[in-house]
């Protein structure tokens, strides 16, 4: 991934949060099975989310974000965030606060006999403008200080191209066939409009080296049910974006097989696509899988890419010979009992 992201990390050392629910579960395997797979990696332990605002008072602490901008490259397990009240998303504070403007959130089949076999998607979401820029107010009327609620979208010109020029160079340098962009400009014609003319205009840029389409943003979603083969890399703004990847993880699964990094100019974070899933905390049953992935991102990042493709062959072998499966994967394995499996596999 580092070909067309951030620069590399060229120092061992990474930035570790933990996160909540069963992300210190899932986070504690994953880092077993990186140190296994020899990837020479030195872990700065911080924390950020629920867990962090007792010891430091804060969801996402000064010390955190010092780790990150000295070690450019984080891995983060899951994060809550609580629904319609109290602090805003953790997540989207570090993507805001470093300027990561490009989530890539790959799929691809590992457990058979799904409803679809070899699905291998790639999609590229605008990480920093639209709705998720948070700028939003209740209206009074009649003496209801809360009678309407108003969202602003924000979409810009240098933003939209960008991650739309990060979507072409990410098919160009991995040998993919074409880049899909996903809209709603046919009824958001300002906002929606200027990121489908960014793209159309770059795509004159790629013609002849990477195919390009655009499509209305519930079409995508349909087609991505019915045919989601006929689809390769996307590209969309925020929200759509976040919608979208959480159906294509259901194409291979669920979330707990999708990974993510969110890529910057200077700095990179990678993290579980899923959530923090307090009702199973403390059981010893997530799956790993998800993080693990994403660190396989990250060490593609640090151009550690023959000890990432060690952990994904043996993940692959795991699962599909049925060595060890957790429970969303219809087994009886736990977290450790999986990353025990990965481990042998690749010794």
């Amino acid at each position: 991934m580092s070909d067309a992201s951030a620069p590399a990390n060229t120092s061992n050392t990474i930035t570790v949060i933990p996160g909540d629910g069963v992300g210190p579960e899932v986070t504690s395997a994953v880092l077993r099975i990186l140190d296994a797979a020899g990837a020479g990696l030195a872990y700065d332990m911080q924390e950020a989310g629920i867990a962090a605002i007792q010891p430091h008072g804060s969801p996402l602490p000064d010390e955190t974000l010092e780790s990150i901008d000295a070690n450019r490259v984080a891995l983060k397990g899951p994060l809550a965030t609580p629904a319609g009240s109290g602090f805003r998303s953790v997540n989207v504070a570090i993507r805001k606060h470093f300027d990561l403007f490009a989530n890539v959130r790959p799929v691809r089949t590992i457990v058979p006999g799904g409803r679809y076999e070899e699905i291998d998607l790639v999609l590229i979401r605008e990480n920093t403008e639209g709705l998720y820029v948070g700028i939003e107010h209740f209206i009074g009327m009649e003496g209801d200080p809360k009678a309407a609620a108003e969202s602003v979208m924000i979409t810009t010109r240098y933003g939209s191209e960008r991650v739309v020029r990060f979507a072409f160079e990410y098919a160009r340098t991995h040998g993919r066939r074409k880049v899909t962009l996903a809209h709603k400009a046919n009824i958001l014609k300002h906002t929606q409009g200027l990121f489908l003319e960014v793209g159309k205009r770059l795509a004159t840029e790629y013609a002849g080296r990477v195919g390009f389409e655009d499509r209305i943003i519930d079409a995508t979603a349909m087609y991505l049910v019915l045919d989601p083969y006929r689809f390769d890399v996307l590209v969309m703004e925020n929200m759509f974006g976040d919608i979208l990847s959480d159906l294509m993880a259901g194409l291979v699964g669920g979330l707990g097989f999708a990974p993510a990094g969110n890529m910057g100019r200077s700095h990179a974070v990678f993290e579980a696509v899923h959530g923090s899933a307090p009702d199973i905390a403390g059981e010893g049953v997530a799956n790993p899988t998800g993080l693990l992935l994403s660190a396989c991102l990250l060490l593609d990042h640090m151009g550690r890419d023959e000890e990432a493709a060690r952990i994904r062959q043996a993940v692959e072998t795991v699962v599909v010979a049925g060595i060890a499966r957790t429970r969303d994967m219809g087994g009886t394995d736990g977290t450790d009992a999986f990353a025990d499996a990965v481990i042998r596999a690749m010794a």
